[in-house]
């Protein structure tokens, strides 16, 4: 995959620490006693969930958290690093379930780490933080309520980031030819490669094409804040807010891994949501009606932001097939996990083309005009 920050996927090194190297590591870092750790499923990081406690015995405070461990190539940016970690804090003090860090023995929320002691050793950025109880959104079957929940979360979030969130190095946002940024779609050309010649090579280049031509030049009319950059199914948690299992109610619990923050727009984001929440439903085209209207309870798009949410959802299908490609020719070792969404991403992607803009927009429209045009507070 390509590095955090470009184009250049031979950059990026995932952290390999072995279990022992961790252990140390949180005690000499943040003065903490580990009682058990399990290795956490990651795309470019290393991610462990961990009991920490004061004391060996665990009688001093014991808690779980989870260690993150940055990829070599983005733990050479410690301000852009920085800046995701107190938009992290910032959310948690406004009443959003994100996690916050626990401080080293210095003081700070993060500490530079050699990964190993030979000759060209990578170092890595290492931060302990909360860990959130709850069930990914992916394995729960979703309905239109937690749908339209994520989907005014969304909005919430990059309102509140926008209207309040300041810090001296949050300019680090404007990450330039960073590839998950929704507006770097026509960047994928370098990787469509990995597909090999058939017809998702064709659908992926159509969809460039078209953002090329129709997305654009439209950037610049879309209203722009910072967006979270990756509200997918994994990345967000939920738990039951009631007993009834014929028709559940659920609550977001927690939003997870801010490493794909960037400045983009309002947008970017209820189509990043949609996409990934397609993933999984039984209904994936109807997926989109719920979020939007979601999200327009709190931000309404403007007719230009509608016209341009089909390629943008296609868009973020495509950047999220190809990177996962390419990514699995250099990471075999991954492909499982780096392959999750394509198992039903394919289908989806092709599906909206077959059934074509002008009818899945109506879809989409529809169910949300249903919700009505209210505000809510």
């Amino acid at each position: 995959m390509s590095s955090r920050n470009d184009c250049r996927p031979q950059a990026l090194t995932k952290p390999a620490l072995e279990e022992k190297a961790v252990i140390e590591l949180v005690d000499r870092v943040f003065g903490l006693k580990v009682s058990w750790i399990r290795p956490l499923p990651s795309y470019d990081d290393q991610n462990f969930h961990v009991c920490v406690s004061r004391n060996e015995d665990g009688a001093e405070g014991a808690a779980e958290c989870v260690l993150k461990i940055t990829n070599s190539e983005d733990s050479q940016e410690p301000d852009l690093i920085e800046v995701q970690t107190q938009a992290m804090m910032f959310l948690h003090a406004e009443g959003f379930p994100s996690a916050t860090p626990y401080l080293t023995k210095d003081g700070n929320t993060m500490s530079l780490e050699a990964g190993d002691t030979g000759p060209g050793s990578k170092k890595y950025m290492v931060r302990l933080l909360t860990y959130l109880p709850g069930t990914p959104v992916a394995k729960i079957a979703t309905n239109p309520q937690i749908l339209y929940e994520i989907g005014k979360l969304a909005a919430r979030l990059d309102k509140a980031l926008a209207e309040k969130f300041h810090h001296p190095s949050v300019k680090t946002l404007h990450r330039g030819q960073f590839i998950w940024n929704l507006a770097n779609v026509p960047l994928l050309h370098q990787y469509i490669y990995a597909l090999g010649q058939n017809k998702y090579c064709e659908v992926v280049e159509k969809v460039i094409q078209q953002f090329e031509e129709k997305v654009m030049p439209k950037l610049s009319s879309f209203r722009a804040c910072i967006n979270h950059g990756d509200l997918n199914d994994h990345n967000i948690l939920v738990d039951s807010a009631s007993a009834s299992p014929e028709d559940p109610q659920y609550r977001v619990s927690g939003i997870l891994d801010f490493s794909d923050m960037s400045y983009g727009y309002y947008v970017f984001e209820v189509a990043i949501a949609i996409m990934y929440l397609m993933i999984e439903s039984s209904d994936p085209l109807g997926v989109g009606g719920h979020v939007l209207a979601g999200f327009e309870s709190i931000l309404p798009l403007t007719p230009e932001e509608r016209g341009a949410l089909f390629l943008l959802v296609s868009g973020r299908f495509s950047q999220s097939l190809v990177i996962a490609a390419h990514t699995a020719l250099h990471y075999p070792e991954n492909k499982e996990y780096l392959m999750i969404t394509a198992r039903t991403g394919w289908k989806h992607l092709m599906k909206m083309f077959e059934v074509g803009q002008a009818a899945v927009e109506q879809r989409w429209f529809q169910i949300a005009g249903a919700y009505g045009n209210h505000l809510d507070p």
